[in-house]
């Protein structure tokens, strides 16, 4: 892999706020022409500093109007039952996010759902048969203060 100079982190800056853009906008931003512009871009993908390319919907406007983080902890922490779980909990699409983390609980999931009788449902049918949960605990989250996808690269 090469090493990011000042003009690949632009790009990657410039792309987490609007991946939209055309290349040719791009390189009139960082101040190069479209070839090499467009050579970057498909080098910083080819090296997987850029995964994919997605469009952020608006949960809300969708009738997603429940986001739960709801902690696991699991009975047991051998490796097959941990990779048991992951596989079947990253099945469901209520599912966003999954999360191994440290402290008294095992697993973060981002959940969201229509609305708290949507939620009693995706725990009763879809979570509880999870074999090996020892405990859920489930945190409604009342208002997003802050949502973000991109972070500042600086050089």
């Amino acid at each position: 892999m090469e090493k990011l100079d000042k003009l690949d982190t632009r790009i990657l800056n410039i792309l987490q706020k609007d991946a939209s853009l055309s290349t040719k906008d791009i390189a009139g931003e960082i101040g190069l022409s479209v070839s090499p512009t467009h050579e970057r871009i498909k080098r910083l993908k080819a090296e997987g500093y850029i995964e994919k390319y997605v469009a952020l919907v608006n949960r809300e406007k969708l009738g997603k109007h429940l986001l739960v983080l709801c902690t696991v902890t699991l009975k047991e922490q051998s490796i097959a039952t941990l990779k048991n779980f992951e596989e079947s909990v990253v099945q469901f699409k209520e599912v966003l996010e999954v999360l191994c983390i440290a402290g008294g609980q095992d697993y973060l999931l981002k959940i969201v759902v229509d609305d708290v009788d949507d939620y009693h449902t995706f725990v009763v049918t879809h979570l509880s048969s999870l074999s090996n949960i020892s405990t859920l605990s489930s945190s409604f989250v009342l208002k997003e203060i802050k949502r973000e996808t991109a972070f500042h690269l600086i050089f």
